[in-house]
C-alpha cells in the first residue's frame, strides 16, 4: 500500500487478502472524505442517520465508515464505477431491493446528485448488475455487519465469516474488465 496516492489512484484489489481490515483503513483514512465532507443530498439519500424512522427509503444506507468497510472487503477503489457498485452491492445483500427502488436510486445518481458524484450509464449498468449480485448472494447483509469487532481480522478471513463468495466477486469482475476495457476502476479489479 503506498503513501502517496491519490483517491483516483486508491485501491486494494480483491486479491490482497492477508491485509487487515485496519491496516486499510488507515491507509484510506490517509485520504478518504470525512463524514461532513460528503454533500448532503448524498447523505439524505444514502445515510441512514436521515431516515424516517421504520422508512428506509433506500435499503442498505449506511454511515462513511461501514461505507468504508465494503469498499475495502469489496476490493473497490473511490472511482465512480466501484462507487456504482459497493452501493449496488451493500442494497442487494439486504435481499429487499425491489426494481422501482433500483431504479429510483439510478435515477438519483444520474439526475440529482452533485455532478463530480453522479453516476453515467456505464455506472448505472454496474450498480445494477451489483444489486442483482448481491441479491444473489448468501453473504450476511453488508449493511447489518459491525465492522468494528473485524478490525484486526485478515480481509480473507472476515470474507468467509460473513459468507461473501469469492468465486462470485472474481467472476464478476472478469466480466466488468471485458466490458469496460478503457476503465481504471474496471482494469485493477483482479490485480
Amino acid at each position: 500500500m503506498n503513501d502517496t496516492i491519490t483517491w483516483k489512484d486508491w485501491h486494494i484489489p480483491y486479491s490482497q487478502d492477508q491485509v487487515t481490515l485496519r491496516e486499510a483503513k488507515e491507509n484510506l483514512a490517509q485520504l478518504g472524505a470525512k463524514q461532513e465532507d460528503i454533500p448532503l443530498m448524498i447523505q439524505l439519500v444514502e445515510n441512514p442517520r436521515y431516515n424516517i424512522p421504520g422508512f428506509d427509503f433506500f435499503h442498505g444506507a449506511v454511515d462513511l465508515a461501514t461505507h468504508d468497510s465494503i469498499h475495502i472487503l469489496l476490493g473497490r477503489g473511490l472511482l465512480p464505477k466501484d462507487e456504482a457498485f459497493v452501493i449496488g452491492f451493500t442494497m442487494g445483500s439486504t435481499d429487499q431491493v425491489t426494481t422501482m427502488e433500483e431504479n429510483l436510486y439510478a435515477a438519483f445518481s444520474k439526475h440529482l446528485y452533485p455532478k463530480v458524484y453522479q453516476f453515467k450509464d456505464e455506472e448505472i449498468r454496474i450498480f445494477k448488475d451489483a444489486t442483482k449480485l448481491g441479491f444473489i448472494s448468501d453473504c450476511r447483509p453488508l449493511d447489518k455487519v459491525d465492522y468494528s469487532k473485524y478490525l484486526d481480522w485478515k480481509l480473507g478471513d472476515i470474507r468467509r465469516d460473513i459468507g461473501l463468495e469469492n468465486d462470485l466477486i472474481v467472476a464478476y469482475y472478469r466480466i466488468e474488465q471485458k466490458r469496460f476495457p478503457n476503465s481504471k476502476a474496471s482494469q485493477r479489479l483482479l490485480r
